[in-house]
């Protein structure tokens, strides 16, 4: 009998021929500018003992890449499994509907195959929520939560917004003049922010769905460790500020162009924050704020891993964790994204599955975001849409150690000195290779960079106009033109 059920149970994930309530339920966990600098990715002093114990059932992906490291981009590309170039997604202020109006979504593909699809917190990137993908609207925190805890901080922002308003200050200019203090540990309860409420949410939507007793996609987005670094005093209290190490390459990837990597536009409009060098003292801080908002956003996922498993939901459900880019904490004299430096383009994934062989192992395998889709896909055993740019990891599930693809690409937009350049970059297993194109006419190469791990896993110094390397850039250079066809697993 035990046998019957196991080829039951293998046909239904190969064929997808198990009746519809009998499929896994998906619980799809997005975190905001999360780096892999985790204790399940081996770090000595961030607190994140809920993603290390989603980690000890699951598989975790040491080598994956996003396909541009700043959100919307990046949330567009996974959620529809196309790439930036695909989607035409290369900045904050497009939908991807624009260019793919009748493309079918992650969550929207498994809606239509009869599960019930829910989404709250950050998935999307504000202001641009899809909803042909939910089975219910999509829910935000709301004015339930706050941005900041203390009064006097709040009411900056208030008087802030009032000035700009009388300035005549609309959009994004709005939201820039209004920013607050870039960091913040108050005395308050885990709910005052949106990560709070987004957990009780969470936790209310799974009960709805144990009474509901049909398979449920449910995507829950966690705001920090987002700017600004605002968490209750007792995370920032988890962390002694004399134990914070700073980077140690705070200086620009020698012999790169100026523009390959920016100091960090994003953190300059925070109050408190100076134009050019962070010096470090105010870089200790900014570190333990976010490794403080880490612990939150952490604490919070324990909250709604708690209910999984309280309603016997667990062993039923598929969950994947995944941090929509990295995080640059002063590497390269820069702070935040933007860049196409492994800082920034390697993110954490976590894969657990009910029961799966490989749990608590990790894979080197080089993944890419676009592969989350096609992945999820089949493990709950739907079909493939035709669309999907990526290729389903399920095979390093069974085995994580299996050879892989060759190589992964990201990219990133610059605009120095009024030319329109696109920087394509591609890690292999041991070089990151970048080639800066002019966008109207790619043929047209600017700068070329090249880092070999091997020796230089920081990409400190660029290698590409050594004579030596010549014929080693060469070989690059026809793998990047295969493109992510010619990289696939064979």
């Amino acid at each position: 009998m035990k046998t019957f059920y196991c080829f039951v149970a293998a046909l239904f994930v190969l064929t997808g021929t198990v009746a519809a309530q009998q499929r896994p339920n998906i619980l799809f966990i997005a975190v905001d500018d999360l780096r892999p600098e985790l204790g399940c990715y081996g770090s000595k002093i961030v607190r994140s003992p809920n993603i290390d114990r989603l980690a000890a059932r699951g598989l975790v992906f040491d080598r994956a890449y996003c396909q541009q490291a700043v959100c919307s981009p990046s949330r567009s590309s996974l959620l529809t499994g196309t790439r930036p170039d695909t989607t035409k997604v290369w900045d904050l202020e497009t939908h991807f509907r624009k260019a793919l109006p009748d493309v079918i979504t992650l969550p929207q593909h498994f809606k239509d195959n009869g599960y019930f699809v829910q989404g709250m917190g950050k998935i999307y990137h504000p202001g641009f929520d899809d909803p042909p993908g939910w089975s219910v609207p999509w829910q935000g925190p709301g004015r339930k939560a706050k941005q900041y805890g203390l009064e006097e901080n709040r009411a900056m922002l208030a008087r802030k917004r009032k000035e700009g308003v009388a300035a005549g200050k609309k959009g994004k200019e709005l939201a820039n003049y209004v920013r607050g203090p870039a960091f913040e540990a108050a005395e308050v309860p885990d709910e005052t922010f949106a990560d709070g409420v987004v957990a009780e949410m969470a936790i209310a939507a799974l009960k709805e769905a144990k009474e509901r007793n049909t398979p449920f996609f449910l995507a829950v987005g966690f705001a920090r460790p987002h700017l600004p670094f605002v968490a209750p005093k007792k995370y920032w209290d988890m962390y002694d500020p004399a134990k914070i190490e700073l980077a140690t390459n705070s200086f620009r990837p020698k012999g790169a162009p100026a523009y390959a990597v920016q100091p960090g536009g994003e953190m300059r409009v925070y109050e408190g924050i100076p134009k050019g060098h962070i010096a470090d003292d105010l870089a200790r801080q900014l570190k333990h704020g976010y490794y403080a908002s880490v612990s939150y956003m952490d604490a919070q996922l324990g909250r709604v891993l708690d209910q999984l498993e309280s309603l016997g939901l667990a062993d039923k459900t598929i969950i994947v964790l995944w941090g929509d880019h990295g995080w640059k904490l002063g590497e390269h004299d820069a702070w935040c994204k933007h860049t196409n430096v492994e800082d920034d383009t390697r993110a954490p994934l976590i894969l657990s599955l009910p029961g799966m062989k490989s749990s608590g192992k990790h894979t080197g395998a080089l993944v890419e975001f676009v592969d989350v889709y096609p992945t999820l896909t089949e493990l709950a055993g739907l079909p493939l849409p035709k669309h999907l740019e990526g290729v389903s990891a399920k095979a390093l599930v069974d085995e994580p150690n299996r050879a892989w693809k060759t190589a992964a690409f990201s990219q990133y937009p610059r605009n120095p000195a009024g030319k329109s350049l696109m920087g394509y970059t591609m890690r292999t297993d041991r070089y990151r290779f970048t080639r800066w194109v002019q966008r109207n006419d790619p043929s047209k190469i600017e700068a070329v960079e090249l880092y070999d791990h091997s020796v230089d896993p920081q990409e400190n110094q660029n290698l590409a106009e050594a004579s030596e390397n010549k014929d080693l850039v060469g070989q690059l250079h026809r793998r990047m033109n295969a493109g992510w066809k010619g990289n696939l697993p064979k």
